[in-house]
């Protein structure tokens, strides 16, 4: 198996006024390729602070952080930005797509920052998640769900090798959860790697491993 994530006693310190705040304390797993995998733990727990090492948002305080077989480690803005952009998509609990934009205008941005031309590919992810008959449409023309299926096709226009959903059920009732549900399940089969932090239990319970925080630490 490929390893794609590899944590090495990851530890993120904030400093807030005087008090110290242990974020993540000593953090350790790898992750394969093809692996899906939820993120839980109580509020505060960590997971959030996680989810941002793991997308090369932030760097920890002390450990390491491999992706691909890569250290994040002492990599610059630029370096980390370049890593981010190639490697890793991104889902939101709140979808994040730009009103004034179409769909497919909304879809093929993250392309633009690359210089490439996703045209093709956007209408080839549309068709995966089932919105092609909504390419014209504005976000708000869309319901919930559809807006999360758009964020998905989005977070996939740069053919990441990971795909990092926070709370991606969290503003939608069970109908739309599962169907999101399901959908992941059809791009991990893909060959997609998933890390998803969820409170949802049903969505956590349907993947394949669970890393579960408590105060910072991982749960043996």
């Amino acid at each position: 198996m490929q390893t794609l994530v590899s944590a090495q006693e990851l530890t993120k310190v904030y400093n807030r006024g005087v008090e110290e705040v242990r974020a993540l304390d000593g953090v350790t797993f790898d992750l394969q390729k093809g692996d899906f995998v939820a993120i839980t733990g109580a509020s505060g727990a960590g997971k959030t602070t996680l989810l941002h090492l793991l997308g090369c948002m932030d760097i920890p305080t002390s450990g390491e952080l491999l992706m691909n077989g890569q250290s994040t480690r002492g990599l610059s803005d630029s370096a980390l930005t370049r890593m981010r952009r190639e490697q890793v998509g991104f889902v939101f609990q709140h979808f994040g797509l730009l009103p004034t934009l179409t769909v497919m205008e909304n879809m093929t941005l993250p392309a633009l920052f690359s210089k490439r031309d996703a045209k093709e590919s956007a209408k080839e992810l549309l068709e995966k998640v089932g919105m092609t008959h909504r390419r014209n449409h504005r976000p708000n023309q869309l319901s919930g769900g559809e807006m999360q299926r758009v964020a998905i096709a989005r977070a996939l226009i740069n053919c990441p090798q990971i795909l990092l959903a926070d709370e991606p059920t969290g503003n939608l009732d069970s109908v739309n959860g599962e169907a999101i549900l399901q959908l992941f399940h059809q791009l991990n089969r893909d060959g997609l790697t998933i890390i998803v932090v969820t409170h949802n239990p049903t969505l956590a319970n349907a993947t394949q491993r669970q890393l579960v925080l408590r105060d910072g630490r991982l749960v043996p």
